[in-house]
C-alpha cells in the first residue's frame, strides 16, 4: 500500500494515479456518492466505475475496448430502477462538449489499508464518440426487472491508462439489446458468433463541436441506416452478427446481415482503396467465425469505386453494392 500513499501525496493527477473520492472532490469538485458527478465548480464531469457495486444495478462497464478507429470505453449510464432517461448525469455525458466540460474516467481498485475508504485509479480524459454516442441495451435493474439502459461509447483524449487487468471483465456476452456480465480474468473459452439486432443511430446531433475527423464514420453510419431501411422496405429481415473470439475480451460487431438472402455486408464511408482493402479483410475474418457461413459477402459503399477497385472486389469473390440516388446498384446480390 506504500505506492498508494506515494501517488496520493500531491494534487497533480496523471493517468494511472490513484486517489480517494474525497481527494478528487477537493481537486475537481463534484460529489462523492454517485457514479456520474458533474462538477459545479470546475468544467468536469467525473465518471466512476465500480464493478463490485455497479453490477447489482445492471451496470457493466468495459473500459479497455478497441476497434478499427482506436481504443474506447463502454460506460453504463445512471438509473437504478426502470428505463434510463436522458437527464441529469446521462445528459451531462451526452452534451459535455457543448457544455465545455471534460469527462474524467476512474475505476475502483481497492481500499485504503485498514479502512473502508475506496481507492480510484484515474484512467484519463475521455470524449463521447460523435459517431456512435451510445446504445440502448437490455439489462436488469436492482429489482430484477428488464429495462433499457444507456451504454455510452467514450474515446480517450491524449494520454490514458488502461484499467488494471484484475478489475476488467474479460468477455462481453452481449447482443445489441442485452449485456451480460462475465467472470473476471476468464477469457472467452470458445469462438462463437450470434445474431444481433441492427444498430439504431439516434439521429440526434451529439455536439456542435464534433471534429471533422469523424465525418467519414458518420457517413458510414448514415449509409448503413439508409440501406437497412431499403432492405426492410423490400421485406428483408436485417440483423448483424456479434463475434466473440476465444481468448479475447472484445465483441466484434458486423455492419449488416441480410438474413433473408444470407448476405453479410461490410460498409465503408468512402470508396477509397484503403477502405476497400480493409473491408475485404474484415469480411474474410468475420466469415471464419460465423456458422453457418453467409451465402455471400458484399461491400457496401456510398458511391461507385474506380474500375480497378471494382475488379479487385470481383477478383476475391466479393459482391459490390453502392448507392446511386435512391437506388443501390448491385442489389440484390446474386
Amino acid at each position: 500500500m506504500d505506492r498508494y500513499r506515494e501517488v496520493m501525496s500531491g494534487d497533480a493527477l496523471a493517468p494511472g494515479d490513484i486517489r480517494t473520492r474525497q481527494q478528487l472532490k477537493r481537486l475537481f469538485g463534484g460529489g462523492v456518492m454517485s457514479g456520474i458527478e458533474p462538477s459545479a465548480t470546475t468544467p468536469n464531469v467525473l465518471l466512476y466505475s465500480d464493478p463490485s457495486k455497479g453490477e447489482q444495478y445492471g451496470y457493466y462497464d468495459y473500459l479497455n475496448e478497441e476497434d478499427e478507429y482506436g481504443p474506447f470505453a463502454l460506460y453504463t449510464g445512471e438509473g437504478k430502477v426502470g428505463p434510463h432517461k436522458m437527464t441529469k448525469g446521462n445528459k451531462a455525458i451526452l452534451h459535455h462538449l457543448d457544455d465545455e466540460r471534460a469527462l474524467r474516467l476512474f475505476i475502483a481498485v481497492g481500499k485504503v489499508e485498514g479502512s473502508g475508504t475506496k481507492l480510484h485509479q484515474y484512467l484519463g480524459e475521455y470524449q463521447i464518440d460523435a459517431f456512435q454516442p451510445y446504445e440502448l441495451r437490455k439489462t436488469r435493474d436492482q429489482n430484477g426487472d428488464e429495462r433499457d439502459a444507456f451504454v455510452f461509447r467514450l474515446r480517450p483524449v491524449g494520454l490514458f491508462a488502461p484499467p488494471p487487468i484484475d478489475y476488467m471483465p474479460t468477455t462481453i456476452e452481449t447482443t445489441l439489446t442485452e449485456m451480460h456480465s462475465a467472470p473476471p480474468l476468464e477469457p472467452v473459452a470458445e469462438t462463437s458468433s450470434r445474431l444481433l439486432d441492427p444498430e439504431r443511430h439516434s439521429g440526434v446531433p451529439v455536439s456542435r463541436k464534433a471534429s471533422a475527423a469523424i465525418s467519414v464514420r458518420r457517413r458510414e453510419a448514415e449509409l448503413v441506416q439508409r440501406f437497412r431501411a431499403f432492405l426492410e422496405r423490400h421485406r428483408h429481415e436485417v440483423k448483424r452478427y456479434g463475434i466473440s473470439i476465444a481468448g479475447l475480451r472484445s465483441l466484434f460487431p458486423t455492419d449488416v446481415f441480410d438474413r433473408t438472402d444470407g448476405v453479410l455486408y461490410e460498409a465503408k464511408g468512402t470508396a477509397s482503396r484503403n477502405a476497400i482493402r480493409l473491408a475485404i479483410g474484415q469480411l474474410f475474418d468475420y466469415r471464419r467465425h460465423i456458422r453457418p457461413e453467409p451465402a455471400r459477402l458484399a461491400i457496401l459503399l456510398p458511391e461507385a469505386p474506380e474500375k480497378d477497385l471494382q475488379e479487385l472486389i470481383e477478383s476475391v469473390g466479393i459482391s459490390l453494392v453502392y448507392e446511386d440516388g435512391d437506388e443501390f446498384i448491385g442489389w440484390p446480390v446474386a
